[in-house]
């Protein structure tokens, strides 16, 4: 399968069943033991990366993509603190949902800005582009050329998240491939954090920060980067 297929797949997935799926995983209902799991640690990789861009201070001075926004877990937040978002997503459905609740939490529709866009498409220049638990969906060979492009639209950083490629994870993934259901319609991706940290400086950008995301069935690895 190569990577054109992934993406038609994920955004096929995230308009569909994975939506409904996803809108209760990153909501505040109910949800089986797994879903609530990866909601915590979700939350944990946002919560992480508000402290760092909220430690700054300087956030209603600056701009901020949040590629890959999903339904706006942390564009409604740094809106609410005073940057200016400007938030895309594959899925149509994801979109809308984020415009919803930003609508409901911050009473209007100008901040967050939502777009429906695929990574290869994001265009623009953007002081911090965050990029979160989404590299997971792009193979090794898509992801040197995707944080090239993302690194491309950021004028001094970019915060990205990704599952680590380690011994124990590529076992735990091995296994969970003996066992399909309709909850694994996606590929998940891992990566080696050398592999990561090695594009980032070839495209200018050293690394500052770190912070590693540990659940029961979540795992992200977060790295901030700025301009050298």
């Amino acid at each position: 399968m190569n990577a054109t297929d992934d993406k038609t797949i994920v955004k096929d997935y995230f308009n569909s069943t994975g939506f409904d799926r996803w809108r209760r995983i990153y909501g505040d209902g109910e949800v089986n033991t797994v879903q609530l799991d990866i909601r915590k640690g979700h939350q944990k990789t946002v919560d992480t990366v508000l402290s760092w861009l909220k430690a700054d201070e300087n956030l209603s001075e600056i701009s901020i993509c949040d590629a890959g926004c999903g339904v706006g877990s942390l564009s409604i937040p740094l809106a609410e603190a005073g940057a200016k978002v400007y938030a895309s997503d594959i899925s149509e459905k994801m979109v809308q949902e984020g415009r919803e609740r930003a609508e409901q939490i911050l009473g209007n529709a100008d901040n967050p800005t939502f777009a429906v866009q695929d990574l290869e498409a994001l265009s623009g220049n953007y002081h911090t582009l965050v990029c979160l638990d989404v590299l997971i969906h792009y193979p090794q060979e898509k992801a040197a050329e995707m944080i090239s492009h993302l690194c491309s639209t950021a004028e001094s950083r970019i915060i990205l998240s990704f599952a680590p490629k380690t011994f124990a994870l590529s076992i735990l993934k091995k296994i969970g491939s003996f066992f399909p259901g309709p909850s694994k319609t996606t590929r998940a991706y891992l990566h080696r954090e050398a592999d990561i940290v090695d594009f980032l400086q070839k495209n200018g950008f050293s690394i500052q920060r770190q912070a590693m995301t540990r659940t029961r069935f979540y795992f992200s690895r977060i790295l901030e980067a700025t301009r050298k």
